[in-house]
């Protein structure tokens, strides 16, 4: 049960916060209970809209690390929500069954995989990549998608914070109906 009470759009107080859920395709638990913070609301919806669908990086590459992210926060709702985005964004079932298990080194990983999950792994760890991580990852990323790597892992670790901080209740996974209505 969830640590707060869920933000309901018809009584919020602010109209930029009613205006905002009337946009949304689906009217997550993460979102009524980031709807709290009322002049941050739109502003981070843009922004994880932003991360889902304008992105030079590939959808595959920014799921494995989402889902990265999700396995290193224990975040079991950023998981269950984006692991049927990442098998739609072309990850295979062997990759999705290694990141739940920590394995970043399978071989069901390529060489851009691993160094992307490396990177991942140190920017969560260390929170500056290693110099030789570092130079590993521009051999295989512009740096538009560098820095767009960093932006997702960091959007999604703030909500793997929001979610198990406050206790979101996992409801069915929708992730793929958000991801249509963006296209």
């Amino acid at each position: 049960m969830a640590r707060l009470p869920y933000v309901d759009p018809a009584t919020a107080t602010a109209d930029e916060v009613r205006d905002t859920f009337s946009r949304l395709a689906v009217p997550l638990n993460v979102f009524h209970m980031m709807a709290h913070a009322e002049t941050n609301f739109r502003p981070l919806v843009r922004l994880g809209s932003r991360i889902l669908a304008k992105q030079q990086l590939s959808g595959k590459l920014r799921e494995l690390a989402i889902l990265r992210v999700a396995q290193l926060s224990r975040a079991r709702y950023e998981w269950v929500q984006h692991v049927p985005i990442a098998k739609a964004a072309g990850a295979s079932e062997e990759q999705v069954a290694a990141l739940e298990r920590g394995d970043t080194a399978a071989v069901c990983f390529d060489a851009r995989e691993q160094v992307m999950l490396r990177f991942t792994d140190e920017l969560i760890r260390d929170v500056r990549v290693s110099d030789a991580t570092f130079a590993a990852a521009r051999q295989h990323f512009s740096a538009r998608e560098t820095v767009e790597l960093i932006l997702a892992v960091g959007y999604y670790m703030m909500i793997a914070r929001l979610l198990e901080t406050t206790a979101v209740d996992l409801e069915a996974d929708a992730g793929t109906k958000i991801i249509e209505a963006l296209k």
